[in-house]
């Protein structure tokens, strides 16, 4: 008989690479959210969720059940078969450690699989998730990554965790750049998916002797910084990376491709426009309709991204910030290296 595993011991063995974790929602619920590194081998289709669930509200919850063996039953083998190909320990979950995770154990394991079935299920994870974000406290040194527009701070701080800095990537949690164009050629991350990534990591790095993540604002995307975050930002040693303004041009060219998305760019133009003065404003939407792409990128960091950088950080007192001078984002993420390497005991 399969054997139910609690949430705090389940994330023990994952994070260890002791176990493997299964979700066997429906595709779009996975999508939706789910436990971060998990597998989905849904045990219903979102076609078939929604059919049984109409089954259920509709006529009756023996009709619902019966729909719902027979779906089952035609694609057991496929099913089962998919469980197999995974070596070692295996955990299942659904959204509350109900009927579909259940039924997935008790077949398995009457096909000689065994697996763990996750107390609670997902709604489980998704409490304790709010529950330590709620209560969490970080102790360590903060480091405040800042430049403006285009200067590569994504690149320098992934470089950085090359190096094995402890680094949170905010925007990587968020998949949202974090600009008003910041979700050009993505699919920002809700909340959900948000606060689980960076819990993840806030305890993957709990022992290290300090924190590097950018500065960013309160929302980003879809998704908002837990308050305890934003205070340590506020807090943090801001360093001030600074980058010749055709290197960010180029930067900004090369990750967002606004010949790829021309509506997307002109679209989030427009909801910015107003606050631009108006002969500016005229020539970039005119650049971008046009194609002409390093002119509109200019003109935007000129009269409009950097003026705002310029205010945000000059509030902060000289004594809390660094200015590093850099050519490109390797020397950039270079001189960090050197400048927190003298800093640390």
């Amino acid at each position: 008989m399969f054997q139910d595993i609690t949430m705090e011991r389940l994330l023990e063995l994952k994070d260890n690479g002791e176990m493997t974790v299964i979700d066997v929602r429906s595709p779009s619920e996975y999508k939706e959210a789910t436990i971060p590194g998990s597998l989905n081998i849904p045990f219903f289709s979102d076609d078939e969720r929604a059919e049984i669930g109409t089954l259920y509200k509709q006529v009756s919850k023996e009709a619902a059940k019966e729909r719902g063996l027979e779906i089952v039953s035609k694609k057991l083998p496929s099913f089962v078969n998919e469980f197999s190909k995974i070596e070692g320990r295996k955990t299942v979950f659904c959204w509350r450690g109900g009927m579909r995770s259940r039924t997935t154990a008790t077949v398995l394991d009457l096909m000689g699989i065994h697996v763990y079935r996750l107390t609670g299920g997902y709604r489980t994870y998704r409490n304790w998730v709010v529950e330590q974000l709620n209560n969490f406290e970080i102790h360590q040194k903060i480091y405040v990554l800042n430049g403006k527009t285009g200067s590569g701070k994504t690149k320098i701080l992934h470089q950085l965790k090359k190096e094995g800095l402890p680094v949170l990537d905010l925007e990587g949690y968020a998949n949202h750049r974090g600009s008003i164009f910041g979700q050009i050629g993505l699919e920002p991350h809700n909340q959900k998916t948000f606060d689980a990534l960076l819990i993840q990591e806030l305890f993957q790095h709990q022992n290290a002797p300090f924190l590097l993540f950018e500065g960013e604002s309160k929302r980003i995307g879809k998704v908002l910084l837990p308050d305890f975050l934003v205070k340590k930002k506020e807090e943090g040693i801001q360093i001030l990376i600074e980058l010749p303004i055709e290197e960010r041009i180029r930067h900004i060219l090369e990750d967002y491709q606004p010949w790829e998305h021309k509506e997307m760019c002109l679209d989030a133009f427009l909801r910015i426009k107003k606050r631009i003065h108006t002969p500016i404003a005229k020539q970039i939407e005119e650049d971008l309709i046009s194609e002409n792409y390093a002119s509109a990128v200019r003109l935007l960091l000129e009269f409009y991204y950097d003026p705002l950088y310029n205010y945000s950080t000059e509030r902060y007192p000289d004594e809390q910030k660094i200015t590093l001078k850099a050519t490109n984002i390797s020397e950039a993420a270079q001189l960090i290296l050197d400048y927190l390497a003298v800093r640390q005991p």
